[in-house]
């Protein structure tokens, strides 16, 4: 923890990729509560704020961390097809031999 807290910014990249065990997730929060209006912090993640108890297991825990978060936080939400969803779909077409001219046609 004291490594962490010496750190200007922090990353925590792909929340929610995989559930975290009771220890884990009470060991996120403590690192935010630790990072909390002392450094930046950016986090990742494929899933809205809503379905955070699905990764951190306990309701209040989560309404804590989120509550740190997003105080003072700059929040940019992307909807839409992940890109690199579409770059292994165009991939896919252009192996096929088409064109964006022929998917246009299509």
């Amino acid at each position: 923890m004291d490594s962490l807290g010496k750190a200007d910014l922090l990353i925590i990249d792909e929340l929610g990729f995989v559930p975290l065990h009771r220890s884990g997730a009470e060991l996120l929060f403590n690192v935010v509560a630790q990072a909390y209006e002392c450094q930046s912090l950016i986090i990742t993640s494929n899933l809205k704020f809503g379905e955070w108890n699905s990764v951190l297991g306990d309701n209040r825990l989560t309404a804590a961390l989120i509550d740190r978060l997003v105080q003072h936080a700059h929040i940019l939400a992307f909807d839409g097809q992940s890109r690199r969803l579409s770059q292994a779909l165009s991939g896919l077409k252009n192996a096929n031999g088409l064109d964006e001219r022929d998917e246009e046609r299509t």
